[in-house]
């Protein structure tokens, strides 16, 4: 994968799903399929953002009034999966996604790519869409579903350390507030994209920026990195 030369200093981490990937609705279609097998009630999009958290447990719990029990959360883990997987055939890229990684690629910066989706599942999905050459890094969640994205993005900039990447010069760009913690786990910025899983005002709980698209998102990102 290309991405830019090792001496450039700004640089973007994307998230995918909610992202990069507008699978919000495959989301809601498979949560609402996986509460049914389970005896729950559907749920709107817009509750959906209001209770959405990481790690997922969590966003049970609010559901439920306390947390899933070790048996439940693996059933509940694998409907959704099996739901979501066969919903997501039908996503496709956030508008002006596209263009989006060319141009801060032609520019002479970097980006890479992190993700909670499985990383077996995640690599294919980024190759069919053709975008995979934009990368430094394309790494998806190898351990437990349950886990945040924290460490996952410390190593992450681990392996990225050798491309000259820095987070002090780094931005994520993501939909959910545990990209903000994320990224302040390790001393980088982030802005928010209001078009996946949280609401707005939600995301703004973070105290980052939030924006409503991902042309706004890199342009904030531009100024956030230097």
């Amino acid at each position: 994968m290309t991405g830019g030369t090792a001496s450039a200093r700004r640089h973007i981490v994307w998230d995918w799903n909610g992202t990069l990937l507008h699978d919000i609705h495959a989301v809601i279609a498979a949560t609402n399929a996986s509460f049914a097998e389970l005896g729950f009630a559907p749920i709107t999009l817009e509750r959906y953002r209001d209770l959405y958290v990481v790690p997922v447990p969590k966003f049970y719990e609010r559901l439920m009034g306390r947390l899933p029990t070790d048996a439940e959360w693996v059933v509940m883990d694998e409907a959704f999966h099996r739901h979501y997987w066969a919903a997501a055939a039908d996503a496709g890229l956030t508008d002006g996604a596209r263009g989006l990684l060319a141009e801060w690629e032609a520019d002479g910066l970097t980006q890479s790519l992190l993700s909670l989706a499985p990383h077996d599942r995640l690599v294919p999905l980024v190759r069919r869409y053709g975008i995979e050459r934009h990368f430094l890094r394309v790494d998806g969640r190898t351990g437990p579903s349950h886990t945040s994205k924290a460490g996952h993005l410390v190593r992450h900039m681990e392996a990225l350390a050798a491309s000259g990447v820095a987070p002090e010069h780094t931005v994520l760009i993501g939909d959910a507030v545990d990209d903000a913690s994320a990224a302040a786990h390790i001393g980088a910025r982030a802005v928010l994209y209001t078009g996946g899983s949280h609401s707005r005002s939600s995301l703004e709980s973070a105290g980052v920026p939030v924006v409503d698209s991902l042309a706004e998102a890199v342009r904030t990102a531009r100024e956030l990195a230097e």
